[in-house]
């Protein structure tokens, strides 16, 4: 039995079903690598981690996959953290195909930085999710009312356009505030131009592909990250400038610079972070977990922006991370966590200064606080 009819059979007897269960449990061995820590806390983000993985998958793979009548859904978002996703984003995807044409269209929004790019999403395979196109908002045209409309195609156009290849799966929108609480959030939908009238009934072939499909994004994108960590790993407490050309192919944007990291920390003691603060439209710094989730930016102080950032007087930044406030430069919540990963942007910048980073006690900058 071959082509349509084993999926219909996989379906009725239920194996397709079974081999999801099945795929997720397998993902689960990324949690038991050697290298991980074997906290409680840690082992339990872990498998939340996981399930967070599932849900984002099934967006993609199953509730957004036809690439005929596309939607904006949150491969990250306030529940769902991937990767060291931006607590400053709003990320919007779309699952496209790159033989077809779509409009984005909306209202631009106060936001002071706005990006579409669109990608070759090869978490499943390889643990990439490679650049085929970009635009930014500098780049854009916009009406006098705030509206815009985005053509992503193959095929150039004039006029506000995101290029597509052959492989270009995936458009990815990254809208980055300053404050969210001040700032005006854009209003955006996606089309495919030249659809077809109405999508087709489901069929048993695209839900066992999609279900399929789903297991093995959540194993690839669990891999793919928790190497990242094994990497990150080699240079504790530091932010090497080495890791650009792998975060850029991972799906991070071109116009970004990434310093990634690996903190690990007692109980007495700190990271103090110290930089320079290159012109740039936005900065920010986030502290993760191992499994390179944001921490619980919702309610503690775990990541700061160019908005939010105590300065130096000579306008640096020293940034502590710590499980309490020294009184000392801008402090970073460790949220009880003894190690994790750590992410630096600059976005936009005109230079690029590397972040200068050492381990101290805490009573050295209790002290100094004092004095």
């Amino acid at each position: 039995m071959s082509g349509p009819d084993i999926h219909e059979q996989r379906v009725m007897d239920g194996r397709a079903w079974a081999d999801f269960c099945d795929g997720l449990k397998a993902a689960g061995d990324t949690i038991f690598r050697p290298e991980a820590p074997e906290t409680v806390l840690d082992r339990a983000e872990g498998w939340r981690w996981l399930t967070r993985l599932t849900r984002a998958a099934l967006d993609m793979a199953v509730e957004y996959s036809n690439v005929d009548f596309p939607g904006f859904y949150a491969l990250s978002n306030q529940t769902i953290r991937i990767g060291a996703d931006n607590p400053d984003n709003t990320y919007f995807n779309s699952t496209i195909s790159g033989a077809h044409e779509y409009r984005i269209s909306g209202t631009r929004g106060t936001a002071p930085y706005l990006t579409f790019g669109s990608k070759a999403n090869r978490y499943a395979v390889d643990g990439t999710m490679a650049t085929t196109g970009e635009i930014n908002a500098k780049d854009i045209d916009i009406n006098p009312d705030g509206t815009f409309e985005i053509i992503a195609s193959a095929k150039p156009h004039n006029r506000n356009w995101l290029p597509l290849a052959a492989d270009s799966d995936m458009i990815i929108g990254r809208e980055t505030f300053l404050d969210r609480t001040l700032e005006v959030p854009c209003k955006i939908k996606i089309e495919r131009i030249d659809a077809p009238k109405a999508p087709p009934p489901l069929t048993a072939e695209k839900l066992d592909k999609d279900l399929q499909a789903t297991v093995k994004w959540v194993q690839g994108t669990a891999k793919t990250f928790a190497d990242w960590t094994q990497l990150f790993m080699q240079a504790p407490n530091q932010l090497p400038p080495i890791h650009q050309s792998m975060s850029v192919n991972g799906g991070g944007d071109p116009n970004i610079r990434y310093y990634h990291g690996y903190w690990k920390l007692q109980s007495d003691e700190a990271l103090v972070i110290e930089s320079e603060v290159p012109d740039c439209v936005f900065w920010n710094f986030q502290l993760d977990n191992y499994w390179m989730e944001s921490l619980e930016y919702r309610w503690l102080p775990v990541w700061v922006n160019k908005h939010s950032a105590k300065y130096q007087p000579d306008g640096s930044i020293m940034l502590v991370i710590a499980d309490r406030d020294p009184g000392v430069g801008h402090f970073i919540y460790t949220d009880h966590h003894l190690s994790g990963t750590m992410l630096l942007r600059w976005v936009s910048a005109t230079s690029d200064p590397q972040p200068r980073c050492r381990v101290v006690k805490l009573a050295e900058l209790e002290n100094t606080a004092k004095a």
